[in-house]
C-alpha cells in the first residue's frame, strides 16, 4: 500500500514508518497539517493516517477540508490522544473513516489499516461484474473463469484467492494481506497454505498458456502487474 502519514511527534512516526515499511508498505511523511494536505491533494494513496492534535492546522480541519471540500475518498484513519467521545463523534463526522487512541499498539494499527483497505477495495469494485487481465477474464457473477477463451475450473478458495490478485492489480500483496482478505484470518497460521495456493493457481491459470500472469517478488508478497 502506499500509505500517507501526518503526524507532528517524530518518534511517533519515525515508529510506524518503520513498522509499516517493514510490512512493505510505501511510506510519504509529514510533520504538520499544511504539508500533509499539499501531499493528499497532489498524490494518491491508499490510507492517510493522520494526527488530531498538531500545531497550526489541526487533524480534524486537515481530514473536513480532504473529506468535503476537496471530495477525497482515501480512507482516513485519525490517532487521537484524545478519548472523549464527543471528540471521537467530531472526528468522524468529519469525514474520518476510523480513529485509534493513542497509544496502541502497533499490531492493533495494522489490523485498521488492512480493514479500511478490504472495506475501501470492496467500495471500489461494487457492481462490476468482470475483471479482466490481458486474455483472462473473471466473470464475478456466474464465478467463471476464462482465459483464450478457455474455461478454467477452479475451487472457491481458488477463485477467491485470484479475485484478490486481480482487484489488487500492480500492487504487491503480501500474505498476511492475502491471510486476512482470503482467509479472513488476522494470524499466522505458521504454515505455507499461501503458497500452496499461489501453486495451485499458477498451474490452472498458466500452463499451457503464452505468459505468467502471478509474479513473485520476494520477501514481500505476489502481485498481478501489467508490463511497462
Amino acid at each position: 500500500m502506499k500509505i500517507l502519514l501526518i503526524e507532528d511527534d517524530q518518534n511517533v512516526a519515525s515508529f510506524i514508518r518503520r513498522g509499516l515499511e517493514e510490512q512493505g508498505n510505501t511510506v510519504l511523511q509529514a510533520f504538520e497539517g499544511t504539508t500533509g494536505l499539499k501531499l493528499a491533494s497532489q498524490d494518491h494513496f491508499d490510507i492517510i493516517i493522520l494526527d488530531v492534535i498538531m500545531p497550526g492546522i489541526t487533524g480534524i480541519e486537515v481530514c473536513d477540508t480532504l473529506k468535503n471540500e476537496k471530495k477525497i475518498n482515501t480512507p482516513i484513519l485519525l490517532l487521537t490522544a484524545l478519548g472523549t467521545t464527543d471528540d471521537i463523534v467530531t472526528g468522524l463526522q468529519t469525514g474520518a473513516d476510523d480513529y485509534l487512541k493513542k497509544p496502541f499498539k502497533f499490531k492493533e494499527l495494522l489490523a485498521r489499516i488492512h480493514a479500511l483497505h478490504r472495506r475501501a477495495t470492496i467500495h471500489k469494485n461494487e457492481g462490476n461484474e468482470s475483471l479482466v487481465f490481458q486474455d483472462l477474464e473473471m466473470n464475478l457473477i456466474s464465478k467463471s473463469v476464462k482465459r483464450e477463451g478457455v474455461e478454467i475450473s477452479l475451487t472457491a478458495r481458488e477463485f477467491r484467492l485470484l479475485e484478490y490478485l486481480l482487484k489488487n492489480k500492480n500492487r504487491v500483496v503480501s500474505r498476511t494481506d492475502i491471510l486476512e482478505a482470503v482467509w479472513e484470518v488476522d494470524f499466522d497460521m505458521g504454515t505455507n497454505v499461501i503458497d500452496v495456493y499461489i501453486n495451485y493457481l499458477r498451474k490452472k491459470i498458466e500452463h499451457g498458456f503464452s505468459s505468467k500472469i502471478i509474479k513473485t517478488v520476494i520477501g514481500m508478497g505476489y502481485v498481478i502487474k501489467d508490463e511497462a
